[in-house]
Formats: structure tokens, C-alpha cells, sequence
């Protein structure tokens, strides 16, 4: 055997460029634990992150929350969550009592975590559960305030730790949701969700419109040779389209019209809204006005996406 050092086969430099390269780290999920006071909004919080697109788990015994935390931070790709939240609360039992110790593995880990506690009065948690005729969890052969005084025992140490406590007593569903969104949310939670969607009268009126628009009263498209075997999202129609007398006008004054509805649906929490843009047969004019009515929307602010319902039935 040949006594000759092995050739040199990788570039010098290149362990010095690679030691200095600065890594791509994994952007770390939001986590978010909301618990609280039975009664106090938790099963209201929650269905609001949902709305907001967080992966919510109700009612999670405590020890798999570290398990939770592990499954959606390191499995594939695709089965990763930006934003999680867990409901853990006394109906977890004797779970419960772990909490602290897996809070603290999580904080050991490097994992950050918020905690949102949900309280109100002892008055209004005993009117809440009369109202629903449900005793509470901790009850047991007792009074509701009996129930009401071992919880606040229970999660006095939690209370402490949280880093946000919403006084519930005073809010109503919608006010609520409404501060959880402020607490938590970031500016793309705040607006509405838009949706367009053309259709044909002929095929009936889509079932989920909030508004319905009909354009019948421009002059039809079909009735151009040259235009009937196009759609209104080809230049030709929408030139055709739009330029019939009126059709600007309507469109401008629709969507100026829609703006205080718009922004009064914001302040009543409802965030999805349909808008319904009807002609005969929803292929050319329908389609046409729908796209101009989305790119206006757009320019206002609002999150808008554009369907055609019944392209492609005729």
C-alpha cells in the first residue's frame, strides 16, 4: 500500500463558510393555554381562536399537553400547527394537578407558552350555571357555590401564573369574543372575510347568500354571437360588460353602500359575509360584476376570494 496522504477532495474554504453560515431555525408555534372558571367563556374563547385558525383541543388532560406540543412542533411538514391552543380545566380531575409540573417541563424545554385565565363573579357563575341547568363539575352532592368555592382553591396557583385574566362577568358572548380577538389576535384577525360568488337565477338562489344582487337589468352577453361561447372573466365580456350604461355606477354605489353594513358586521362579530351576484344563466354578466365587485372590496381592505357558482353548467 501506497504510505501518501489521501488527495484533499473538498475545497478548504469550505468549512470555514459552512461554519459561519448562519442556520435556518424552525419558527416555533404559538401555544396558547386558556383555562379559567367553569362558566367563565372557555368553550367561547375557544370556538373564536378556531375561527382564527388555530388547531384548539378542549378539554386536554394535562400530561399530554407536552405530547400535543411535541406532535405538531417536530412531525412532518404537513401535519405542523402555527398556533395552538389547549383548554385544560378542573374537568381533567386528578390531571389537573400535574399542570405545574408539565408547564414548568415546557418552560425547561425552551417552549413558550401564554395562559389565559377566564374568571367571573361568584354571582354570575351561580346565575350562568341555573341558566343551563347543569351542575358544575365539582359539585358533587353540594351547592353550585360549593362547586364554585373548591375550584378557585384549585386554580388559585394557575391564576397566579397566567400571563392575561378576562373578568367576564359584564361581557356578553360577543364582547367576549371581541377582546380575545384584541388579546390575542394580530391585524389579519381583525377583518372580514368576503366571499363573491356569481351564480344563475335559473339554477336557484345560492343558500348561504347574506346579499343578493341581480344584474339582470344589463343587457345580456348570450345575445352576441361573438360573445356567447366566452365568460365574464374573458376581456371581451367584461369590456362588454362594464361598459353597458349604468354598470359602473352600480358597482361603485353597491360597494360604497356596503361599507357601514361591512363595518357593522365587524362590530357584531359575524367575520364571514356572502355576496351573492346573480344573472340568468351565471356564465357572462354575473361573473363579470362579481370580479369588479371583489377588486373594489379588495381596495377597501377587506379579505375578499371570488367563485363562480354555475360556470360550466350551460
Amino acid at each position: 500500500m501506497s504510505d501518501e496522504p489521501s488527495p484533499i477532495t473538498v475545497p478548504a474554504g469550505i468549512p470555514a463558510i459552512d461554519a459561519a453560515a448562519v442556520h435556518p431555525r424552525l419558527q416555533q408555534p404559538q401555544i396558547l393555554i386558556i383555562t379559567g372558571m367553569s362558566g367563565a367563556g372557555r368553550t367561547r374563547a375557544a370556538a373564536v381562536l378556531e375561527d382564527m385558525d388555530w388547531y384548539v383541543v378542549d378539554n386536554l388532560p394535562a400530561q399530554m399537553l407536552t405530547h400535543l406540543v411535541g406532535m405538531l412542533t417536530t412531525g412532518p411538514a404537513g401535519t405542523r400547527a402555527p398556533r395552538v391552543a389547549a383548554v385544560i380545566d378542573v374537568r381533567g380531575r386528578g390531571f389537573f394537578a400535574d399542570l405545574a409540573q408539565v408547564l414548568a417541563g415546557l418552560r425547561d424545554a425552551g417552549v413558550e407558552y401564554r395562559i389565559l385565565f377566564l374568571d367571573a363573579s361568584d354571582e354570575v357563575l351561580v346565575r350562568r350555571y341555573e341558566q343551563v341547568r347543569r351542575p358544575h363539575p365539582l359539585q358533587g352532592g353540594g351547592r353550585i357555590l360549593d362547586g364554585i368555592a373548591e375550584e378557585r382553591a384549585v386554580l388559585s396557583d394557575i391564576r397566579e401564573r397566567a400571563d392575561t385574566v378576562v373578568d367576564t362577568s359584564e361581557l356578553n358572548v360577543h364582547d367576549l369574543a371581541r377582546q380575545v380577538r384584541e388579546l390575542i389576535g394580530g391585524e389579519s384577525d381583525s377583518t372580514l372575510r368576503v366571499n363573491v360568488v356569481s351564480f344563475g337565477f335559473k339554477y336557484g338562489i345560492p343558500l348561504d347568500a347574506d346579499h343578493v344582487v341581480d344584474m339582470r337589468f344589463l343587457a345580456n352577453p348570450y345575445w352576441v354571437t361573438e360573445l356567447r361561447h366566452l365568460t365574464g372573466r374573458d376581456a371581451p365580456v367584461r369590456d362588454y360588460v362594464l361598459g353597458l350604461p349604468g354598470a359602473v355606477t352600480f358597482i361603485e354605489r353597491y360597494v360604497s353602500a356596503l361599507e357601514p353594513v361591512l363595518a357593522g358586521y365587524l362590530n357584531e362579530e359575524k367575520r364571514y359575509v356572502t355576496i351573492a351576484v346573480g344573472c340568468t344563466g351565471g356564465k357572462h354578466r354575473s361573473v363579470a360584476v362579481s370580479e369588479a365587485i371583489a377588486a373594489r372590496l379588495r381596495e377597501a381592505g377587506h379579505r375578499v376570494t371570488v367563485a363562480a357558482r354555475d360556470l360550466g353548467k350551460e
